[in-house]
């Protein structure tokens, strides 16, 4: 069942949440996806955790009224979102651009989370955007800079084409290179997957802000760095995949180095940028043995 809550901004963000349990997760989605994609790991996750998920703004059914800029948005919206629900003492756990979010939130309203697991997680400074070649390959000499070049990008173009034609197996075709390279959902899941990534309406958004985030103190390329990621103190437990194509061993590094006084890190074996499809049950065992 959707559940919605009102922003004072003037957004709706809608939310999953399991019914029963007393230890609060809250599932913060990355891009091309939302809540429905944590659907097997919420109905997998011991009872005696009380689990939510939420659609970001411009994800699933929550609105997007506004565009975001930055990260610090979607961090925003969450922190309306848990004031809504009157939360407190949760688990963040954040997917690809949920990490990012999820460490936003943290540096903006220290003291509401006890912990954070970082999941297949953009780096702390940030996922680089590139400019595409007409070959289709990253131009690593030439990073983008504005939402103006990104929106012009070939990539950006050429997914968001998929999205605005409805090409259900144009979708499945990146997903299958890049993410499910190995296991892939069941048929009927896989279908319901590509309806959740069609309700996207900010792609050109994400990828600009992923680009310039940066809570490093290290400049990368766009942005000098917040050096905001020190102030982290909580536990945060980074995951990452043996065979993950979407996040770098890199960008995973990066975060170990600019949170390393907090962090533990597991690489999760067999598994690539979504290891709910690839292991499920190495990946709860993981979460539930740091949330305790």
């Amino acid at each position: 069942m959707i559940k919605k809550v009102s922003l004072k901004n003037g957004e709706e963000i809608a939310y999953r949440e399991r019914d029963g349990g007393s230890i609060p997760i809250i599932l913060v989605h990355g891009n091309m996806t939302s809540s429905k994609h944590w659907d097997i790991l919420i109905d997998t996750l011991d009872s005696s955790y009380k689990v939510y998920a939420i659609d970001l703004r411009g994800f699933g059914f929550s609105t997007y009224h506004n565009r975001i800029t930055s990260i610090k948005d979607f961090s925003d919206d969450l922190k309306g979102f848990i004031d809504a629900l009157g939360l407190s003492d949760f688990t963040l756990v954040g997917w690809s651009t949920g990490g990012c979010v999820s460490m936003q939130f943290e540096i903006d309203y220290p003291g509401l989370s006890k912990n954070i697991v970082l999941l297949a997680s953009g780096s702390t400074r940030g996922y680089p955007m590139y400019e595409t070649t007409a070959e289709g390959t990253p131009n690593v000499e030439k990073r983008l800079r504005t939402i103006e070049e990104v929106e012009r990008d070939y990539k950006t173009i050429g997914v968001q084409h998929l999205y605005d034609s409805k090409d259900r197996e144009g979708l499945k075709s990146v997903w299958n290179a890049v993410i499910y390279t190995d296991k892939r959902p069941d048929k009927q899941k896989y279908e319901e997957y590509i309806d959740d990534m069609l309700t996207q309406r900010n792609l050109a958004d994400v990828y600009h802000a992923l680009n310039i985030f940066n809570i490093s103190g290290e400049p990368n390329g766009v942005s000098e760095g917040t050096n905001e990621a020190k102030s982290i103190q909580i536990p945060v437990l980074v995951l990452y995949g043996d065979r993950d194509y979407v996040v770098t061993e890199q960008m995973t590094q990066e975060i170990i180095e600019d949170l390393g006084h907090v962090t533990q890190f597991y690489r999760l074996k067999n598994s690539g940028h979504s290891p709910l499809v690839d292991d499920l049950e190495q990946l709860k065992k993981h979460i539930e043995k740091f949330i305790g």
